[in-house]
C-alpha cells in the first residue's frame, strides 16, 4: 500500500470534501439572503419566488453534509481538532439552513409589500444590515473554515452594530406608523425584514463562535469572552 492509499489519507481526503461541501452551502445561503434583499429593494416578485423555490436545495444539502458528518464520525473515530471540526460542521449547517429560511421570510414578506401596492419604500438602513449581516456570514464561514479564532471574534463584535440597526429601524418605522395609519401594514413588513436580517447576524455570531471553538478549543457560547 503506497503512503497515499492510506487510511489517513481516505480520512483527510473526506474531511477536505466536507470542507467543500460546507463553503458551497454557505455560497448557496449567502446568495439566497443576497437575492432575497434585491427583491425588495426592486420589489421584484420573480426574484422572491426564485428565493423561495431554492430553498429546498438549501435543505437538501444540510442532509447531505449531516449524513457525511456523522458517517466520518462512526467510521474514523477522530480525535482532537478533527473531531471538534466535524461536530461543529453539523451545527454549522444547521445555522446555514436556518439562514435560508430567514431568507424566505424576507422573500414572502417581499411579495405581501408588493400586493398592498405600498409606494413607501424601505428605509436606507436595512439595506445596510443586508450588507453587514452578509459580510458576516461571509467572515463566519471563512473563519470557520480555516480555524481563524481572532476573524471570528470580529465577526462577534460586529453584532451589536446590526442591533442598532435593527433598533433603529424599529424607531423609524414606529414613527411613521404612528404618524400615518396607513403605513402600518408596510411598515410591519419592513420590520420583519429587519428582524430576520438581524436574526441572520445572530447566526453568523453562532458560526463565528464555532469558529473560536474550533480554533482554540474554547466554548465562549454565553461567557463573553
Amino acid at each position: 500500500m503506497s503512503p497515499t492509499d492510506t487510511p489517513f489519507r481516505h480520512f483527510h481526503d473526506q474531511l477536505t470534501a466536507l470542507n467543500r461541501r460546507l463553503l458551497a452551502m454557505s455560497e448557496k445561503a449567502e446568495a439566497l439572503v443576497e437575492l432575497s434583499v434585491e427583491a425588495l429593494l426592486t420589489r421584484d416578485t420573480h426574484k422572491a419566488q426564485a428565493v423561495i423555490d431554492a430553498d429546498s436545495e438549501l435543505d437538501a444539502m444540510e442532509l447531505e453534509l449531516e449524513g457525511a458528518a456523522l458517517e466520518l464520525l462512526a467510521l474514523q473515530q477522530p480525535m482532537a481538532r478533527d473531531l471538534r471540526f466535524i461536530v461543529s460542521v453539523i451545527k454549522v449547517t444547521s445555522d446555514l439552513e436556518r439562514v435560508g429560511d430567514h431568507a424566505v421570510n424576507i422573500a414572502q414578506a417581499v411579495q405581501r409589500v408588493v400586493s398592498l401596492a405600498a409606494t413607501m419604500a424601505p428605509d436606507p438602513s436595512i439595506e445596510d444590515m443586508a450588507r453587514r449581516s452578509r459580510a458576516m456570514l461571509a467572515d463566519a464561514i471563512s473563519a470557520f473554515l480555516r480555524a481563524d479564532g481572532t476573524l471570528g471574534r470580529d465577526v462577534i463584535a460586529r453584532d451589536d452594530q446590526v442591533d442598532a440597526l435593527h433598533e433603529s429601524v424599529f424607531r423609524i418605522l414606529l414613527t411613521h406608523m404612528m404618524g400615518d395609519a396607513r403605513t402600518i401594514n408596510t411598515c410591519l413588513e419592513y420590520l420583519l425584514v429587519s428582524r430576520n436580517l438581524e436574526r441572520v447576524a445572530d447566526l453568523a455570531t453562532n458560526i463565528s463562535e464555532d469558529a473560536v471553538f474550533l480554533a482554540e478549543g474554547k466554548n465562549i457560547k454565553h461567557s463573553g469572552g
